[in-house]
């Protein structure tokens, strides 16, 4: 009987863990790049190094041979596909084709807005509050590197954001959340206090949410 309730005990716990850890999963984005340069044991050494200053890294494998890195991060944080990019040339390495798949199952990559182009584009005004020109090169640069994303164009008078993307690719939330992490507000998404701190003087708007 005791040997019994041992059994019964360890499969509940067993259970309980598998099911902690989808839970778990289900709330952290996965990420895929393909990094040229790596060639030995060291460089993977390096680049995992780089990448855990990303708190809250895991499942991290990288194979030497064909160069893969894959991991998963917490979807709460919203790691960008540029600074994903970003964080693999800061190791040293080329990124190139990349990946994310999000919690919610929206799946990004970097693939080169041509290629895009010849998708189904479906076009949005999503509103981008800024100030003047310096604004709307921030705001185009971070939102057309979005991987999806054929173009982007912000209106300084009218502070709307013209995009067309590929929906299959990418959506609405995360076009916002990329114009938010250079410290501009959207209607949806709400820049860091830091992120709008570090903009210039002359870029500074009235916050309104």
């Amino acid at each position: 009987m005791k040997q019994i309730t041992i059994i019964l005990s360890i499969a509940i716990g067993l259970f309980a863990f598998a099911k902690a850890d989808a839970q778990t999963s289900k709330d952290r984005d996965q990420f895929e790049v393909q990094v040229d340069g790596l060639g030995c044991p060291f460089c993977a050494y390096g680049l995992e190094k780089k990448f855990k200053e990303f708190k809250g890294i895991k499942d991290i494998a990288i194979d030497i041979e064909t160069g893969d890195f894959s991991f998963s991060y917490p979807s709460v944080k919203v790691l960008t596909m540029g600074a994903l990019l970003a964080q693999v040339e800061k190791s040293g390495y080329t990124p190139n084709l990349a990946k994310i798949t999000r919690a919610d199952g929206t799946i990004q990559t970097n693939k080169k807005n041509e290629e895009v182009a010849k998708a189904d584009l479906t076009m949005t005004k999503i509103h981008v509050d800024g100030m003047c020109g310096m604004c709307k090169a921030r705001i185009e640069k971070a939102t057309v590197t979005v991987g999806g994303v054929a173009n982007a164009v912000w209106d300084v008078d009218t502070k709307l954001l013209t995009v067309n993307f590929d929906s299959k690719l990418t959506s609405e939330t995360f076009i916002e959340k990329a114009a938010a992490a250079v410290g501009h507000d959207t209607k949806g998404t709400r820049a860091t206090d830091k992120s709008y701190d570090n903009l210039h003087a002359c870029c500074k708007y009235e916050r309104t949410n």
